[in-house]
Protein backbone atom coordinates (compact mmCIF):
# COMPACT_ATOMS: atom_id res chain seq x y z
CA UNK A 1 0.00 0.00 0.00
CA UNK A 2 1.06 3.58 -0.70
CA UNK A 3 0.27 6.93 0.93
CA UNK A 4 0.24 10.19 -1.00
CA UNK A 5 1.76 12.52 1.58
CA UNK A 6 0.93 15.75 -0.28
CA UNK A 7 -1.89 16.52 -2.70
CA UNK A 8 -4.55 19.16 -3.32
CA UNK A 9 -7.77 17.24 -3.85
CA UNK A 10 -9.83 20.37 -3.18
CA UNK A 11 -8.53 21.85 -6.45
CA UNK A 12 -11.06 22.64 -9.15
CA UNK A 13 -9.63 19.91 -11.37
CA UNK A 14 -11.21 17.28 -9.10
CA UNK A 15 -14.51 18.95 -8.26
CA UNK A 16 -16.63 16.92 -10.70
CA UNK A 17 -14.79 13.61 -10.45
CA UNK A 18 -14.01 12.92 -6.80
CA UNK A 19 -15.63 9.43 -6.74
CA UNK A 20 -13.57 8.41 -9.78
CA UNK A 21 -10.37 9.84 -8.29
CA UNK A 22 -10.94 7.90 -5.06
CA UNK A 23 -11.69 4.72 -6.99
CA UNK A 24 -8.48 5.07 -8.99
CA UNK A 25 -6.62 5.55 -5.72
CA UNK A 26 -8.08 2.31 -4.41
CA UNK A 27 -7.24 0.44 -7.61
CA UNK A 28 -3.64 1.70 -7.44
CA UNK A 29 -3.28 0.55 -3.80
CA UNK A 30 -3.03 4.13 -2.51
CA UNK A 31 -4.67 3.76 0.86
CA UNK A 32 -4.57 7.35 2.17
CA UNK A 33 -3.86 10.90 1.04
CA UNK A 34 -2.94 14.04 2.95
CA UNK A 35 -4.76 17.03 1.43
CA UNK A 36 -2.75 20.19 1.88
CA UNK A 37 -4.37 23.49 2.79
CA UNK A 38 -3.02 26.66 1.13
CA UNK A 39 -5.34 29.38 2.46
CA UNK A 40 -7.68 30.04 5.36
CA UNK A 41 -10.37 30.96 2.84
CA UNK A 42 -10.30 27.42 1.41
CA UNK A 43 -9.99 25.53 4.69
CA UNK A 44 -13.73 25.07 5.25
CA UNK A 45 -14.27 23.25 1.96
CA UNK A 46 -11.16 21.15 2.47
CA UNK A 47 -12.32 20.20 5.96
CA UNK A 48 -15.67 19.07 4.60
CA UNK A 49 -13.93 16.98 1.94
CA UNK A 50 -11.68 15.06 4.33
CA UNK A 51 -14.44 14.52 6.87
CA UNK A 52 -16.50 12.85 4.15
CA UNK A 53 -13.80 10.24 3.49
CA UNK A 54 -12.06 8.10 6.10
CA UNK A 55 -8.87 7.79 4.07
CA UNK A 56 -8.33 11.52 3.52
CA UNK A 57 -6.68 13.90 5.98
CA UNK A 58 -5.84 17.61 5.92
CA UNK A 59 -3.35 20.22 7.04
CA UNK A 60 -3.95 23.89 7.80
CA UNK A 61 -1.81 26.73 6.52
CA UNK A 62 -1.29 29.61 4.10
CA UNK A 63 1.02 29.13 1.14
CA UNK A 64 4.09 31.40 1.06
CA UNK A 65 3.41 32.53 -2.51
CA UNK A 66 0.00 34.07 -1.73
CA UNK A 67 0.50 37.75 -0.93
CA UNK A 68 -3.24 38.51 -0.94
CA UNK A 69 -4.45 35.67 1.29
CA UNK A 70 -5.95 36.22 4.72
CA UNK A 71 -2.99 36.39 7.06
CA UNK A 72 -2.94 33.56 9.61
CA UNK A 73 -2.53 34.25 13.31
CA UNK A 74 -1.07 31.83 15.80
CA UNK A 75 -4.39 31.47 17.58
CA UNK A 76 -6.33 30.81 14.37
CA UNK A 77 -3.91 28.16 13.13
CA UNK A 78 -3.97 26.41 16.49
CA UNK A 79 -7.76 26.55 16.62
CA UNK A 80 -8.15 24.92 13.21
CA UNK A 81 -5.39 22.41 13.88
CA UNK A 82 -7.32 21.09 16.89
CA UNK A 83 -9.51 19.12 14.47
CA UNK A 84 -8.38 15.47 14.62
CA UNK A 85 -8.54 15.23 10.83
CA UNK A 86 -5.84 17.92 10.63
CA UNK A 87 -2.48 16.18 10.82
CA UNK A 88 -0.05 19.01 10.13
CA UNK A 89 0.70 22.72 9.77
CA UNK A 90 1.24 24.07 6.28
CA UNK A 91 1.79 24.36 3.42
CA UNK A 92 4.23 26.93 4.70
CA UNK A 93 7.80 27.99 4.07
CA UNK A 94 9.49 30.50 1.80
CA UNK A 95 9.28 31.11 -1.94
CA UNK A 96 11.61 33.67 -3.49
CA UNK A 97 10.91 32.59 -7.07
CA UNK A 98 7.76 34.63 -7.57
CA UNK A 99 8.53 37.24 -4.92
CA UNK A 100 12.07 38.54 -5.27
CA UNK A 101 13.69 40.68 -2.59
CA UNK A 102 14.69 43.63 -4.73
CA UNK A 103 14.75 45.85 -1.64
CA UNK A 104 16.20 44.55 1.67
CA UNK A 105 13.37 43.54 3.96
CA UNK A 106 10.78 43.38 1.17
CA UNK A 107 10.01 39.76 1.98
CA UNK A 108 9.73 40.19 5.74
CA UNK A 109 5.98 39.45 5.41
CA UNK A 110 6.80 36.01 4.06
CA UNK A 111 9.37 35.23 6.73
CA UNK A 112 7.03 36.39 9.50
CA UNK A 113 4.22 34.21 8.11
CA UNK A 114 6.58 31.24 8.18
CA UNK A 115 7.55 31.97 11.78
CA UNK A 116 3.87 32.02 12.78
CA UNK A 117 3.37 28.59 11.24
CA UNK A 118 6.43 27.18 13.01
CA UNK A 119 5.15 28.53 16.33
CA UNK A 120 1.75 26.94 15.65
CA UNK A 121 3.43 23.63 14.94
CA UNK A 122 5.37 23.84 18.19
CA UNK A 123 2.25 24.76 20.14
CA UNK A 124 0.06 22.01 18.64
CA UNK A 125 2.75 19.37 18.32
CA UNK A 126 1.73 18.80 14.68
CA UNK A 127 4.49 18.58 12.05
CA UNK A 128 5.26 21.19 9.44
CA UNK A 129 4.77 20.76 5.70
CA UNK A 130 7.48 22.98 4.25
CA UNK A 131 7.71 24.49 0.77
CA UNK A 132 10.99 26.12 -0.21
CA UNK A 133 11.93 27.58 -3.58
CA UNK A 134 15.01 29.71 -4.21
CA UNK A 135 15.11 30.20 -0.44
CA UNK A 136 16.82 27.15 1.08
CA UNK A 137 19.26 29.01 3.32
CA UNK A 138 16.59 31.24 4.87
CA UNK A 139 14.16 28.32 5.19
CA UNK A 140 16.67 26.28 7.16
CA UNK A 141 17.71 29.30 9.23
CA UNK A 142 14.15 30.10 10.32
CA UNK A 143 13.39 26.47 11.13
CA UNK A 144 16.44 26.47 13.39
CA UNK A 145 15.77 29.88 14.94
CA UNK A 146 12.18 28.98 15.78
CA UNK A 147 13.05 25.57 17.23
CA UNK A 148 11.25 23.39 14.70
CA UNK A 149 13.58 20.44 15.18
CA UNK A 150 12.56 17.61 17.52
CA UNK A 151 15.93 18.08 19.19
CA UNK A 152 14.76 21.61 20.09
CA UNK A 153 11.37 20.46 21.33
CA UNK A 154 9.68 21.06 17.98
CA UNK A 155 7.52 18.65 15.99
CA UNK A 156 9.77 18.38 12.93
CA UNK A 157 8.09 17.96 9.59
CA UNK A 158 8.69 17.30 5.93
CA UNK A 159 10.44 19.17 3.13
CA UNK A 160 7.80 18.61 0.48
CA UNK A 161 8.41 18.21 -3.26
CA UNK A 162 12.14 18.28 -2.62
CA UNK A 163 14.21 19.71 -5.48
CA UNK A 164 17.24 21.09 -3.64
CA UNK A 165 20.82 19.82 -3.51
CA UNK A 166 22.40 17.24 -1.23
CA UNK A 167 23.74 19.86 1.20
CA UNK A 168 20.21 21.19 1.75
CA UNK A 169 18.92 17.65 2.21
CA UNK A 170 21.61 16.92 4.78
CA UNK A 171 20.82 20.13 6.66
CA UNK A 172 17.10 19.35 6.70
CA UNK A 173 17.80 15.81 7.88
CA UNK A 174 20.02 17.28 10.57
CA UNK A 175 17.01 19.25 11.81
CA UNK A 176 15.06 16.00 12.07
CA UNK A 177 12.97 16.58 8.95
CA UNK A 178 11.74 14.07 6.41
CA UNK A 179 12.32 14.46 2.66
CA UNK A 180 9.44 13.93 0.23
CA UNK A 181 9.86 13.32 -3.49
CA UNK A 182 7.27 14.04 -6.16
CA UNK A 183 6.91 13.16 -9.83
CA UNK A 184 9.82 15.50 -10.58
CA UNK A 185 12.16 12.66 -9.65
CA UNK A 186 10.96 10.79 -12.76
CA UNK A 187 11.75 13.64 -15.17
CA UNK A 188 14.61 13.10 -17.63
CA UNK A 189 16.42 16.26 -16.50
CA UNK A 190 16.31 15.31 -12.79
CA UNK A 191 19.51 13.26 -12.55
CA UNK A 192 20.92 15.41 -9.72
CA UNK A 193 17.70 15.02 -7.76
CA UNK A 194 17.80 11.25 -8.24
CA UNK A 195 21.30 11.28 -6.76
CA UNK A 196 19.90 12.98 -3.66
CA UNK A 197 16.98 10.53 -3.50
CA UNK A 198 19.39 7.61 -3.55
CA UNK A 199 21.06 8.83 -0.36
CA UNK A 200 18.18 9.91 1.88
CA UNK A 201 17.94 7.51 4.85
CA UNK A 202 15.14 4.99 4.39
CA UNK A 203 13.44 6.05 7.61
CA UNK A 204 13.18 9.69 6.45
CA UNK A 205 11.70 9.12 3.00
CA UNK A 206 8.19 10.11 1.85
CA UNK A 207 6.42 10.09 -1.52
CA UNK A 208 3.84 12.51 -2.89
CA UNK A 209 2.10 13.69 -6.02
CA UNK A 210 1.45 17.40 -5.29
CA UNK A 211 -1.64 16.71 -7.42
CA UNK A 212 -2.97 18.21 -9.61
CA UNK A 213 0.56 19.41 -10.45
CA UNK A 214 3.79 17.67 -11.52
CA UNK A 215 2.47 14.40 -12.90
CA UNK A 216 5.24 11.80 -13.15
CA UNK A 217 6.40 10.17 -16.35
CA UNK A 218 4.64 8.76 -18.33
CA UNK A 219 1.86 11.27 -17.52
CA UNK A 220 3.98 14.41 -17.46
CA UNK A 221 1.94 17.42 -18.57
CA UNK A 222 -1.37 15.86 -17.60
CA UNK A 223 -3.44 16.39 -14.47
CA UNK A 224 -1.75 14.57 -11.61
CA UNK A 225 -3.69 12.57 -9.00
CA UNK A 226 -2.94 10.31 -6.01
CA UNK A 227 -3.21 7.13 -8.07
CA UNK A 228 0.06 8.15 -9.76
CA UNK A 229 2.15 8.10 -6.58
CA UNK A 230 3.28 4.49 -7.27
CA UNK A 231 5.27 5.87 -10.23
CA UNK A 232 7.26 8.00 -7.79
CA UNK A 233 7.82 4.96 -5.59
CA UNK A 234 8.96 2.90 -8.58
CA UNK A 235 11.57 5.50 -9.54
CA UNK A 236 12.85 5.68 -5.97
CA UNK A 237 13.07 1.89 -5.91
CA UNK A 238 15.11 1.96 -9.12
CA UNK A 239 17.62 4.57 -7.94
CA UNK A 240 17.90 3.05 -4.47
CA UNK A 241 18.24 -0.48 -5.89
CA UNK A 242 15.43 -2.02 -3.84
CA UNK A 243 12.07 -3.45 -4.83
CA UNK A 244 9.07 -1.17 -4.98
CA UNK A 245 7.30 -3.07 -2.18
CA UNK A 246 10.12 -1.97 0.13
CA UNK A 247 9.59 1.69 -0.79
CA UNK A 248 5.83 1.35 -0.34
CA UNK A 249 6.16 -0.23 3.10
CA UNK A 250 8.88 2.15 4.31
CA UNK A 251 7.18 5.35 3.18
CA UNK A 252 3.87 4.21 4.67
CA UNK A 253 5.59 3.51 7.97
CA UNK A 254 7.38 6.86 7.83
CA UNK A 255 4.13 8.71 7.19
CA UNK A 256 2.54 7.11 10.23
CA UNK A 257 5.54 7.93 12.39
CA UNK A 258 5.61 11.57 11.33
CA UNK A 259 1.92 12.39 11.22
CA UNK A 260 0.76 9.97 13.89
CA UNK A 261 -2.42 8.83 12.14
CA UNK A 262 -3.57 7.01 9.03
Amino acid sequence: MYIDSHCHLDSKEFAAQMPAVLERMRAAAVSHALCINVSLESFGALSELVKAHDNLFATVGVHPEDREAQEPTLDRLCELAADPKVLGIGETGLDYYWHKEEVPGALDWQRERFRVHIRAARQTGKPLVVHTRNAAADTLRLLDEEGASPAQGGPGGVMHCFTEDSATAEAALGLGFYISFSGIVTFKNAAALRDVAARVPADRLLIETDAPYLAPAPYRGKTNEPSYVPYVAAELARVRQVDVATIAAQTTENFGRLFGSR
